[in-house]
């Protein structure tokens, strides 16, 4: 397994002032950090792995954090979807042999996360999804994505947030350069139409995982009435809403969000109490 520091760029999500070895093991690129059951973290659509900075800088020292660099742009035009990503993560868990895996998603990432459960459940313990993608969202609009136009970026990007401060100049010049350049424009295209279709509303009694959902009351994108249609088809998941806070709570309020994400892996490991 090879290893290097800061030289690995994935669809142009770059590590910005993160520090984290970039390990490699065959195909795979991903970030390992700390021991103990492994906490695996999938990205949206426009995630980079500063999305979860705080999230890892945390977990690292009750966990394994896990994140593979999803190769959400460069794969080919047919894999290109939300299946060719669920395939992607379930080989990269294989050929790391995680097991006992509380897997993690937001937005997109939620969505491949819970495909991934569904078809391959026996290396999942536990799931968890924020802003997840699978049932409905709002999408950037039938004009998206403006090649060009900077300014339509910048205020779709913001809509992310519920503190447009939250939309970086770096964050919108990442998604900017990702939205100009026309074949990536047509895979984001194909990957949020693979979304729209790719509805699990049927399948999602399946999950017998323990389950947190953990969703901003402002996301504009998977409204608060998503997350409630995912509690009630999920049997065994539990609801927390934060206030003032949009479609990427792991960034936009990270201390509340690891606050409800150890209390609920802290008591996945403790005894059950006998009656």
């Amino acid at each position: 397994m090879q290893t290097s520091k800061n030289c690995f760029h994935s669809s142009d999500l770059e590590l910005a002032a993160m520090d984290y070895e970039i390990k490699q093991h065959d195909k795979f690129s991903f970030i390992e950090e700390g021991t103990g059951e492994p906490l695996v973290l999938l990205h949206g659509l426009f995630g980079a792995l500063s999305n979860f900075e705080t999230l890892i800088e945390y977990f690292k020292n009750h966990n394994k954090v896990v994140v593979p660099l999803l190769p959400l742009l460069d794969m080919d035009i047919l894999h290109t979807s939300v299946g060719g990503l669920a395939k992607y993560v379930h080989k990269f868990i294989e050929t790391r042999n995680y097991e006992g895996v509380h897997l993690l998603g937001n937005s997109l990432g939620g969505h491949v996360a819970l495909l991934h459960t569904l078809k391959h459940p026996e290396r999942i313990k536990s799931l968890i999804l924020t802003g997840s993608s699978g049932l409905f969202e709002n999408g950037m609009g039938d004009s998206y994505p403006k090649r060009g136009d900077y300014d339509y970026i910048k205020k779709k990007t913001e809509l992310t947030f519920y503190d447009p401060a939250t939309a970086t100049k770096e964050l919108v010049d990442e998604v900017y350069s990702m939205t100009n350049n026309r074949i990536k424009a047509i895979k984001i295209i194909a990957l949020a139409k693979s979304a729209i279709r790719n509805n699990l509303g049927e399948e999602l009694n399946q999950i017998k995982q323990p389950t947190l959902l953990v969703w901003g009351n402002n996301d504009t994108i998977t409204p608060p009435f998503v997350a409630k249609e995912f509690n009630k088809l999920i049997p065994n998941s539990e609801l927390h809403f934060i206030d003032k806070c949009g479609h990427a709570p792991m960034m936009e309020v990270p201390a509340e969000f690891n606050a409800v994400l150890h209390k609920f892996l802290k008591k996945l490991n403790e005894p059950a109490s006998i009656a």
